[in-house]
């Protein structure tokens, strides 16, 4: 689970990074939407970490942001290098949240 989350805020940082790193800095939106959508992802993803299962609200909000990455390039006519580095890590995050989203809580034994 803490893996997973930390995946997946690795790859928030990337989005928040990225418009500096892959070029598309001149585009205002597409800048703003890769940092908060990327910060969002950092937070919600360490954040989400001890909160596994299905009513988790930061797994379903990493969910969010991953599917918002895989459309993102499209939206903002980005060019391939931004199309597939957005589309393979907002597929990565998608796995991982729902991964997370299906995994039950540990529960501790009480001595």
């Amino acid at each position: 689970m803490k893996a997973r989350g930390i995946a997946n805020a690795i790859i928030g940082i990337w989005f928040v990074i990225a418009p500096w790193l892959l070029g598309f800095s001149y585009d205002a939106g597409a800048t703003s939407s890769s940092i908060v959508f990327g910060t969002l992802q950092v937070i919600m993803s360490f954040w989400g970490v001890t909160k596994p299962g299905w009513n988790s609200r930061q797994n379903w909000i990493s969910l969010i942001t991953g599917l918002w990455f895989i459309l993102f390039p499209f939206i903002y006519s980005l060019t391939d290098g931004v199309l597939w580095s957005s589309i393979i890590l907002g597929l990565m995050t998608v796995l991982f949240s729902l991964w997370s989203l299906n995994s039950k809580a540990k529960l501790k034994a009480v001595s």
